[in-house]
């Protein structure tokens, strides 16, 4: 009897342990995967999907089988967009709102507020990094695997050589390519002659292969591609005619790479099983510059400005995870969205972030529902200032002088000089400083409606000053004078 119910109670013990770890497991495979592919300097009509003559099917097939986000927007450069898809945050609040982190500069995202890796690693993530980081690198505190990565393969700066991860500074070469942890920071030199795109994309296969079941990930992807310099491999360039300006084949055959490697990353994640479990985002981080190759066509503007060729993004969302699928979504969405929509589809919350001016839009793409959203704060920049003839009632307001720009519904207003080349060397009328459209009647932004609408203008001008009472001072130091220690780039004080 006491031998029965010795083996009964062993029974009972096991049961309630296996019951146990396959609820862990449920609870672990409950939480999606969530990846996050960031391209660089990627115009509106730089993918097929938009018309563009560039090869872009796997991008393609990918928006037209999630929602495609057709009424998106970002910063118009490059360090206050991912500062916000990281925090959530309007740059304003972070002291990141002019311009980008130069390689020198002993500037960064702040420590103030957690990271989206900060919070997808406290409900259980793997948190993964490859590509381009551009938010800090001074000091280690503000490296990508002290704010809330476990793993980072990739560069801290911009605009490397794409197959010598080098960059030249005070007449010195040096490599920009690193492997680091929490507690390690390698410098990788055994990647020279090695394409960017192809580089970052096996190392997040590689991760991805590596990856334990166990636990849900989230791999930021930040690819090179297609800033400059135009560099590509030759068989890349054989899909487009020999007739198309230079740059503009070159930057077709850097997005083509491009889209291979998002393929590739996909596939790896179907192989691997784990794709009915995962969302997908693909965003730009700010407009094309033509110059350059890329085209924002039919939109106004480009990199670097406020109009909508710089800010209106490239992004979409695939995921077997999607309520509803194969639709365009219309509803108004800022790349500072992405900071709590992503923390809500894994479970997560805002507690202990500061300032978040995003906004949790997962039934919006998933269910179709309307945007949550109404306005966008494109940017306050009081770094970018130019001389005025005089005042006018609406500096009374806001300084009309700054460069700004807001969106409510449907309208849109700039301040400042749009021509950023040129507002050094003359004075602005006022008349010039203020700007309204009408985005959906006008996406093109031909029309400034602004002397028919001056109430609507002085609201939004309130609007904009109300905002800027509540920024933080712009943090843009000084460059330092830094060598390169041990022929790599890296942090110097």
């Amino acid at each position: 009897m006491c031998v029965d119910m010795r083996q009964e109670l062993a029974r009972v013990i096991t049961t309630l342990l296996t019951c146990s770890l396959l609820l862990t497991d449920v609870r672990a495979d409950w939480r999606p995967n969530i990846v996050v592919i960031v391209a660089d300097d990627l115009g509106y009509h730089d993918v097929g999907y938009h018309g563009a003559k560039i090869r872009t099917p796997n991008i393609d097939r990918l928006a037209k089988e999630g929602v495609r986000l057709e009424n998106y927007y970002v910063q118009p450069v490059c360090t206050p967009s991912r500062s916000q898809l990281m925090t959530g945050r309007y740059s304003i609040h972070t002291g990141l709102q002019h311009g980008v982190i130069m390689p020198t500069q002993p500037s960064a995202l702040p420590l103030d507020s957690p990271t989206l890796a900060d919070k997808l690693k406290e409900v259980g993530y793997t948190t993964l990094a490859v590509g381009k980081w551009h938010l800090g690198h001074y000091m280690k505190k503000y490296l990508p695997t002290r704010r809330g990565f476990d793993r980072f393969f990739g560069f801290y700066m911009g605009s490397l050589d794409h197959y010598t991860h080098s960059r030249c500074m005070y007449r010195r070469c040096a490599v920009d390519l690193h492997d680091d942890t929490p507690t390690t920071f390698r410098n990788v030199f055994n990647e020279s002659g090695v394409y960017s795109t192809q580089l970052f994309t096996r190392k997040a296969v590689d991760l991805i292969n590596a990856h334990s079941r166990k636990k849900p990930f989230f791999l930021h992807l930040a690819y090179q591609a297609v800033h400059t310099p135009l560099q590509v491999p030759k068989k890349y360039t054989k899909y487009y005619s020999k007739l198309m300006r230079p740059k503009r084949r070159l930057y077709a055959a850097m997005t083509t790479a491009m889209d291979e490697g998002v393929g590739q990353v996909v596939n790896a994640i179907k192989r691997k099983g784990l794709w009915k479990n995962t969302v997908l985002v693909f965003t730009t981080d700010n407009g094309a510059n033509p110059g350059h190759g890329g085209s924002n066509f039919p939109l106004r503007g480009k990199k670097n400005q406020f109009f909508e060729g710089g800010i209106k993004g490239v992004a979409f969302v695939a995921s077997p995870l999607l309520k509803v699928k194969n639709y365009i979504n219309r509803g108004l969405m800022h790349v500072s969205d992405w900071f709590p929509t992503l923390i809500h589809v894994a479970g997560g919350n805002l507690r202990g972030t500061k300032n978040v001016s995003g906004i949790n839009q997962w039934n919006t793409i998933s269910k179709h529902q309307p945007s949550k959203r109404h306005m966008i704060l494109h940017g306050i920049d009081p770094m970018d200032t130019v001389l005025s003839t005089t005042f006018t009632s609406f500096n009374k307001t806001f300084d009309i002088r700054m460069a700004a720009a807001l969106r409510i519904g449907d309208y849109k207003l700039i301040t400042g000089a749009t021509n950023k080349a040129s507002k050094h060397k003359k004075i602005f009328k006022p008349s010039s400083l203020v700007k309204l459209y009408h985005i959906g009647r006008d996406p093109k932004e031909q029309h400034n409606i602004a002397q028919y609408h001056m109430a609507r203008v002085k609201e939004m001008l309130q609007v904009l000053q109300a905002y800027y009472k509540t920024s933080v001072p712009v943090t843009y130091p000084l460059s330092d004078i830094v060598q390169p220690r041990n022929s790599a780039w890296g942090p110097w004080r």
